[in-house]
């Protein structure tokens, strides 16, 4: 019995660290050329993001050579500014777009960049474990529209759902 239940709880826990089949993290990836301050274009609904306008993540390396993380969101309902905190890590490669994200202790998520700019680092397509996590995020608060329909299109052609997208207001 103890055996069955330290296995549901590994798998559980490292259960969140997928990602869907048709998404490949980016290679020659460089965080430190990732780090500093995004906004996010457009993602899928979640609880935790819910009614959350002018969205922004922030990365900065962290002591143990993690990262960290601070995604803020302006609640139009509730008048106030939401931030959560979290932490990551790569999961297989430092030079690979593929990182493990924690908000709530040990308690980890993926963290797929599937697609980049790789010349400046200007937007990114980012992934989570499964197909109903997905955001395009950019270095400014606005993109060109050729490139929200790259990400549209490539999105779909991946599996995802890009009619239940929301274009964050910024």
């Amino acid at each position: 019995m103890k055996l069955i239940l330290t296995t549901v709880v590994i798998l559980f826990l490292t259960g969140c660290l997928g990602m869907p089949n048709t998404v490949t993290p980016v290679d020659n990836f460089m965080l430190d050329r990732y780090l500093g301050k995004w906004y996010e274009i457009a993602r899928l609904d979640h609880s935790f993001e819910r009614g959350l306008e002018r969205v922004t993540a922030e990365y900065s390396l962290r002591d143990d050579g993690g990262v960290a993380v601070i995604n803020r969101g302006y609640s139009v309902k509730d008048k106030t500014w939401k931030v959560a905190e979290g932490k990551a890590y790569f999961v297989a490669r430092k030079d690979q777009g593929y990182l493990k994200v924690s908000f709530f202790g040990p308690f980890y998520g993926s963290y797929v960049v599937f697609e980049l700019d790789q010349k400046d680092y200007q937007y990114a397509f980012v992934s989570g474990a499964d197909r109903s996590y997905l955001w395009l995020l950019a270095r400014t608060p606005q993109l060109p529209q050729e490139i929200i329909d790259k990400f549209k299109r490539v999105s779909y052609q991946l599996g995802f759902d890009t009619s239940r997208l929301i274009f964050v207001n910024q």
